[in-house]
């Protein structure tokens, strides 16, 4: 047995020996008979950003054959907002490397993630997952290179407070029991999201913590390693329906809302990427920061703006999005500089050889640390359309390789101090500002939006629904009236609780 595939939490890895990419219908057929698979779910996401399920008991293997091969109809209009009720019906068909055993199910099930297909058999423009797709594969087209993304999954885990060894209120940071409370749940839902196929990092519990009334708030994050963007979407998609599914049977509540109370951090979902060529990453050259790496930084610092639209979807979203947080505002990268809005942490480029220093009796590790070195986009979260997401970043990577003065932005864009000290007051004014609102965020995409539709990347129904969206919420001047109201404030939380 390969030992690779042996250690895989994916019991389907193990059994069929094989990666997920490389699962067939056969395959799939073959673990339902082997393991008494007594039911198959489909699922996908709608436009609410929630998975969507449909149950099919095995009837017999002509059945089972049908549904993997053909798929099932689905009413679009109830889905998405910008499919009519008159031509309403949507195709899902499964996509067999998803496939995993459902853990919360009482029947022996198998579950897939779907791809939506109009009534013509191709893939819906207008789908989520089919625009990250092809913004994966434009990238690929205008580069020569493939995108990679991993995310940054916050939440909080909400529940009653036995008042035993309390947290200190905002210093969470990787804290561990007894103090962190639901360390537990966490590593059970990493072993749940493991099992699924997601390619996990660490998690640990996070810096917001605090207690409200008779119930204790605590601020916890699972990490993702980078893989092909397209993967890394399903990954978080999984993870959150995971989290909430396990909170459930625990009797905990759980949030990815942006903000949470007054004064207190947010959830944020950063998104990490890299550009790979031939299995080698490109984002160094030489120890430092690779042109390559540069270029695309270039493209986000100038699509940052529309970015939003994709990844600050509520209005609470914007009151995460203030100064002196470690949210970020203005638009500008840095080297490890938690105020800027894309970072670049520390990549492992050190000469030495820390495990050596650290561990006196081995040998030298030669270990190939490249391959670590990504650079993070801060403004995101969990109000995210997570597909949206990635899509329009691998859309703004790409185009800082199609403008000319890409190497110009970068330089004029970086900065190495922290701009929201006093000191920098004149470089911070120089940096153009992240919208304040929804309805600053649709204007900003309306007018970039062409370089999204370009290669039919966005469709122009799908950027037409989001600005719809955004301007729906009427929220243009909303973050300034009641900034310092806690009552209202406190009612749009509320209102965007169970986001994304």
């Amino acid at each position: 047995m390969n030992q690779e595939l042996a250690m895989s939490p994916n019991l389907l890895v193990v059994d069929l020996q094989k990666p997920a990419s490389e699962f067939t219908k056969a395959d799939i057929i073959s673990y339902i008979e082997k393991n008494d698979i007594q039911m198959v779910n489909f699922m996908y996401p709608a436009a609410d950003g929630r998975l969507k399920t449909l149950n099919f008991v095995i009837n017999n293997a002509a059945y089972l054959d049908a549904i993997l091969t053909c798929g099932e109809r689905v009413d679009g209009s109830s889905l998405f907002p910008f499919i009519e009720a008159g031509s309403s019906d949507l195709y899902v068909v499964p996509r067999f490397r998803t496939a995993f055993v459902d853990p919360f199910s009482d029947l022996p099930t198998l579950a897939m993630l779907c791809s939506f297909f109009n009534k013509d058999g191709e893939p819906l423009e207008s789908s989520p997952e089919y625009t990250l797709h092809k913004a994966c594969r434009a990238f690929t087209d205008v580069t020569g290179m493939e995108f990679q993304a991993m995310g940054e999954l916050e939440y909080y885990v909400i529940s009653e407070n036995d008042g035993l060894f309390p947290a200190t209120d905002q210093r969470g940071y990787h804290e561990s029991a007894p103090y962190a409370k639901f360390n537990q749940f966490r590593t059970e839902c990493m072993s749940y999201i493991a099992q699924a196929g997601g390619q996990i990092k660490y998690g640990h519990s996070e810096v917001g913590n605090f207690t409200l009334g008779d119930k204790i708030y605590e601020q916890n994050e699972i990490e993702f390693l980078p893989v092909r963007a397209d993967y890394a979407a399903d990954q978080l998609m999984i993870a959150k329906w995971v989290i909430r599914n396990l909170a459930h049977e625990y009797g905990y509540n759980i949030t990815f809302a942006p903000k949470i109370t007054a004064g207190k951090a947010g959830s944020g979902l950063h998104i990490h990427m890299r550009i790979m060529k031939d299995g080698h990453n490109q984002m160094l050259q030489d120890g430092v920061l690779s042109e390559t790496a540069r270029k695309a930084i270039a493209g986000m610092m100038q699509l940052a703006p529309s970015i939003t639209a994709f990844g600050n979807t509520n209005p609470t979203s914007y009151f995460r999005l203030v100064p002196h947080q470690e949210a970020p505002t203005n638009i500008c990268w840095g080297d490890r500089n938690r105020s800027v809005l894309v970072r670049v942490p520390l990549g492992w480029s050190a000469k030495t050889d820390m495990c050596m220093l650290a561990n006196p009796l081995e040998s030298p590790s030669h270990y190939d640390t490249t391959q670590k070195q990504t650079v993070e986009m801060r403004s995101p979260d969990g109000s995210a359309d997570l597909y949206q997401l990635i899509a329009g970043l691998a859309v703004a990577c790409r185009h800082g390789f199609e403008i000319d003065n890409a190497l110009a932005i970068a330089e004029k864009t970086y900065v190495n101090v922290n701009i929201h000290k006093k000191e920098n007051e004149d470089k911070l004014k120089q940096l153009e500002q992240l919208p304040d609102s929804c309805a600053a965020s649709a204007d900003c995409l309306e007018r970039q939006r062409a370089i999204f539709e370009q290669y039919r990347v966005f469709s122009p129904a799908m950027i037409d629904g989001i600005l719809a969206k955004l301007r729906s919420y009427g929220d243009k001047t909303l973050r300034s009236e009641i900034q310092d109201n806690q009552e209202e404030m406190l009612k749009l939380v509320e209102k965007y609780f169970h986001c994304g």
